[in-house]
Order: structure tokens, then sequence, then C-alpha cells
């Protein structure tokens, strides 16, 4: 254990990542800002993605000041939404509760919203030089392969045995945990991958090949261990796509739904496909009814002078997949709404919103508006 830093370092001096926008910088918003974004999203995302998010909101004061609305809608395309609505609350937290600077006390960073173990472990390390260990995906790849750690990673006392050996790993000197924490992230993204480590290739060899227990007793693609999942359920919908002029209707979803907090077209609730398929398709009473604030319906029922079936659109969610069936319609005037969930939005304002990604690429190509728009 007591050379695996030093190794692992001298690892990184030759073969470790560079470049990277938000590698050596100490300001702990955009180390914050970084780890959150690459949390379940690809990197090369993220080189797109970080700089434009750091021009738009290039402080915490900056962030916490912003609309919702405004940090959803920069966040669309990246997944995940509820990291962005969490980044929001989180910013605010910091200027209410720390007077806009982030503490460097692990412990203090886990209490943040948004901000767990490793997360807070993260920007400890690369922020402040606290010996802070981190355990994301890659991290737990490693350590269980490197010391043949059995069971499924999920389970908690693998994952307070791999919690152990972050902490016992950390170099001695509080002044290395930047470039160390840095390049156990590099080794776990380049080197140590799941599917094709290059232990199991010749081309490059493994500076922890002859103390690797999981290479030494060719266990390397089968550790670490995980749950079998079970197969993703499937999901119908109906979805209400309604335009009155040069205006589109827009709901604002619940936060705690998926795609808590985005603005989407009017959505009825999900079927399971094995449920019993309706008879024929739904009338526009029966569509109102099953999308809209009951409040709401009469005023629309009137004004809707055309219904026609729209395209059905298929979305591959991590633990589900739904099925949206587009229902078009056109009202003859943009009537008021109680409540201020529902919304007339021009269609040249559509890129002020944070809009589902497939609701994005449906309203482009319905050339409801033009990819510019979407993009502001």
């Amino acid at each position: 254990m007591s050379t695996f830093a030093k190794k692992l370092i001298a690892w990184h001096s030759v073969s470790g990542r560079s470049g990277l926008p938000w590698q050596g910088n100490r300001d702990p918003y955009a180390v914050w800002v970084s780890e959150i974004m690459l949390q379940q999203t690809q990197v090369a995302t993220v080189l797109e993605r970080y700089p434009r998010f750091m021009k738009r909101f290039p402080t915490v004061k900056k962030l916490a000041a912003a609309d919702i609305d405004e940090v959803l809608a920069e966040w669309a395309g990246l997944g995940y939404y509820s990291r962005a609505r969490n980044l929001h609350a989180c910013a605010k937290q910091v200027m209410q509760e720390f007077s806009g600077k982030f503490p460097n006390d692990p412990i203090l960073l886990e209490q943040l919203k948004g901000i767990g173990r490793s997360t807070a472990g993260a920007i400890a390390a690369f922020a402040f030089h606290e010996r802070a260990p981190i355990l994301d995906a890659n991290v737990k790849r490693i350590l269980a392969r490197l010391f043949a750690v059995d069971g499924a990673i999920q389970d908690k006392v693998v994952n307070d045995r791999l919690w152990q050996l972050a902490n016992d790993l950390l170099p001695n000197q509080p002044e290395n945990m930047p470039v160390y924490t840095q390049a156990l992230m590099d080794f776990g993204a380049t080197w140590c991958t799941a599917r094709k480590p290059v232990c199991m290739g010749v081309e490059k060899k493994c500076p922890f090949a002859k103390e690797c227990q999981a290479n030494l007793s060719d266990q390397v693609l089968t550790l670490p261990k995980k749950m079998i999942k079970a197969k993703s359920p499937e999901f119908d919908c109906d979805m209400l796509l309604v335009r009155s002029g040069n205006f589109v209707l827009l709901q604002k979803r619940p936060s705690k739904a998926i795609w808590g907090g985005l603005w989407s077209l009017p959505e009825s609730g999900w079927r399971s496909k094995t449920e019993q398929a309706c008879k024929g398709p739904p009338t526009l009473k029966e569509l109102l009814t099953n999308t809209l604030p009951r409040e709401n319906i009469a005023g629309l029922a009137k004004s809707i002078k055309e219904l026609k079936q729209g395209n059905q659109i298929k979305h591959i969610f991590t633990h589900r997949r739904l099925w949206m069936q587009i229902w078009e319609g056109r009202s003859a005037k943009t009537i008021e709404f109680l409540g201020e969930d529902l919304k007339w939005v021009p269609l040249g304002q559509l890129g002020r919103y944070g809009l589902p990604q497939p609701i994005k690429i449906l309203l482009q190509g319905l050339s409801l508006a033009r990819g510019d728009d979407l993009k502001n």
C-alpha cells in the first residue's frame, strides 16, 4: 500500500490525461461544477458543455442569482436534471450559509445539496489539498481488482471495505492530493477500464500488474461484481402538441418527476406496455382530461379546431423505456390559463427554456423553431 500513490503519480506523469479545461484549477466552484457535470456524462460531452456553462455562470454568486429556468436551459441535453436543480440549490446554500465560499472540510462539503462523499473528497483534494478519498465507479473498479474484493459493489459491507482502502492508499503529503486524485480518475477511465483494461492486451504494461490480485488470479473481467439488473420496464404515454399561431403550449414538470423542473409538452400518466391497449384513438376531451389540470380543460376544448395523430417517439432512460405518442392540435387563440405551470411560449424563445432532449428534437424536426433558436 505504501508505494501505490507513488507508482500512480509516476504513471500519471507519463500516461495521464492533460489539457482538460478543469484540470489544475483550485477554484472550488470550478472544481464542483466539473465534478457534478462529469457524473454519468461522457468526458467528450463535458469538454463542450463545461466551458459554456462556466461562461454563463462564472461564479457561485452568478449561479445562485440565476433563475432556475435559465440554469435548466443551459443544462438541457446533459440529462439527469436533478444535478442542475441541485447545483442551483447548492449555490444558494453556499451564498447563504458560507458567505459565498465553499468550506474546505469534506464533512461540511458533504452537507451541501447534491454533494456526496466522493464529490466532497474530490473538491477538498483538488481545491484545498485535503487528504480526502474519492470513490467513484472507476475507483471502485480499480480497488476491487487490485485487492480482489469479492461481492457486489452495491453491498454496504463491500462499499465500506472499498472506502477504507481508498483512505488507506492516500499519499502522505497533502500537496500530492490534486495529482494523485486526478491520476486515480484517469487510470480508471483510460487504463483499468471495465471491458478492455490494458492488462488484457500486449501494447502497454500496467504498473500494478505484479500486485493486482485480480490479474494474478485471472479475475480482471469478473471484478468488481455487480448485481444482475432486471429488464427495463416499458411504458406508453400521450403528449399534446398544441400550437396557436407563433406559440406552442408548454407545461412545467413537477420538480421530483423525471425531467423535473423542465418545460415539456402536456403529458398523460404513464401506462405499462403490458396493460391492455385502449380501443381506438382517444378523443380530444380524453386527451385534455389526461394531460391538463381540470380547470384549464374547458377553454382549450372549445378553442382547438383540429387534432391529428403525430409521431411516436421512443426514449430510453437509465432504468426504463418510454414510448411517447404525440397528438397535434391547433388552438384558435392563446387562451389564459389558471396556474403558473402552463404557458404559451413563442417559437423563437424556446431556447430560453429547459426542454427534455427528445422534446427539443421533436420541435426541431417539426420545424416549430430553427435549431439556433433552441440553442440560445
